[in-house]
């Protein structure tokens, strides 16, 4: 069974009302539907590129990464987070035209390339207010990707799936505000922490497709406010 497949088989579990969601993280994004504005994500996967995983140990799957995008630090929403590509849906839009599109703004990837899978469930961006619809994506013929705007983005990059799933780049991220206490799981790579909303998603969706290995949930990364 190849990484495609696993990913096309968890499309067809989502839009079969199945639920396996072990991270209670990932039940816990929801948002009032009736408030909420409208985004799409695109969580695009693909062949790994010519650069390789920084990671050498034998992890599946192992010839696979994902693109992500780090957010301006001058942004005023999620400043310098580590983020999948996409945005608002506009009115007449589908999610998946509306990720496609912001993918196509944000990376300057040529959406020819990207095979659609489908779409996962809502997630919810509480500090944001927004209900979020996740695209899955197959990157079956890969373009230069780039930074289009530095006022939006600090960088873009595809990051190898094995570095994210090796138990030593894996941690808790957890910040302090507002006296409350917010953590997620965190993925530290590429020189940055992959946390929030998309390190959430992200550890969720290896969960569901059996991907993830474990990793020690007591390290904490503590982030400045």
């Amino acid at each position: 069974m190849s990484a495609r497949d696993d990913l096309i088989r968890l499309v067809r579990r989502s839009e079969s009302g199945f639920d396996a969601t072990p991270d209670p993280r990932w039940a816990a994004l929801t948002v009032d539907e009736d408030l909420a504005r409208k985004a799409a994500v695109l969580m695009l996967f693909g062949a790994l590129d010519d650069v390789p995983a920084a990671s050498g140990k034998p992890l599946a799957p192992a010839d696979l990464d994902v693109l992500l995008l780090e957010r301006a630090h001058t942004l005023g929403s999620h400043p310098g987070q580590v983020a999948f590509p996409g945005g608002s849906i506009d009115a007449g839009e589908s999610p998946v035209e509306a990720a496609l599109r912001e993918a196509e703004e944000e990376t300057g990837l040529d959406a020819g390339g990207v095979e659609v899978l489908g779409t996962l469930q809502q997630l919810g961006l509480a500090h944001s207010n927004f209900l979020v619809t996740p695209v899955l994506g197959w990157w079956h013929s890969p373009s230069p990707v780039r930074v289009v705007d530095y006022a939006e983005s600090a960088q873009v990059f595809r990051v190898p799936v094995r570095d994210l799933l090796d138990p030593d780049h894996r941690v808790m991220a957890t910040v302090h505000r507002a006296g409350r206490t917010f953590d997620s799981p965190g993925f530290t790579v590429n020189g940055v922490l992959v946390w929030g909303f998309t390190g959430i998603v992200l550890s969720g969706l290896f969960d569901q497709l059996g991907w993830s290995v474990p990793w020690d949930r007591t390290r904490l990364h503590r982030l400045a406010v």
